[in-house]
């Protein structure tokens, strides 16, 4: 009779686990900074440059960078089970990220921009603030286009959310 040990089994998918929710389907390029509006300015730069595995590295929410939220199959599906309970989220394919990034450089291309304003954004459970960035595209200029920018649990700052709206909208007053 063969004995399965459970407490191997446990550790062997628990390590399994951990290894793919740190792995990501991006490489990991560092680009989140320890500042809120140099994060900005590397998230335009890469739009600018339509370099999306950057974009997803600087984008995300107090959790982390959009670029973790690709893994493995295992790990994946850990997650998915995970999500059932509330205790994890599931993992999104990086054709979507770079579907999502893509339509966002698409939106911010520019050819000037300046960071005008910061303030703090009250309510929030981690430290947020709201970065205000004058864009210029074509011989328009949009501005006060906000980011809204928040700090992660280890210091790095992520772009969380942009007014697109601002930005596409016929009316800029």
């Amino acid at each position: 009779m063969v004995r399965i040990r459970l407490v191997p089994v446990l550790l062997a998918l628990s390590l399994g686990f951990l290894a793919g929710c740190a792995s990501s389907g991006a490489p990991q390029s560092g680009m989140a900074a320890n500042q809120a509006m140099v994060s900005v300015e590397r998230f335009l730069q890469a739009a600018n440059s339509s370099d999306l595995e950057a974009m997803a590295n600087v984008f995300g929410t107090a959790a982390g960078p959009v670029a973790d939220r690709t893994g493995n199959p295992l790990s994946c599906g850990l997650r998915r089970l995970g999500s059932w309970v509330r205790v994890a989220n599931r993992c999104t394919k990086w054709t979507d990220i770079e579907l999502w990034m893509s339509s966002i450089a698409s939106i911010i291309r520019h050819d000037d921009a300046r960071i005008q304003s910061e303030s703090s954004v009250p309510g929030r459970e981690n430290r947020t603030v709201r970065v205000g960035v004058d864009l210029q595209i074509g011989d328009r200029t949009i501005p006060d286009v906000a980011f809204v920018v928040v700090q992660a649990r280890r210091g790095a700052w992520f772009v969380e959310e942009i007014d697109l709206e601002r930005i596409t909208s016929e009316d800029q007053d």
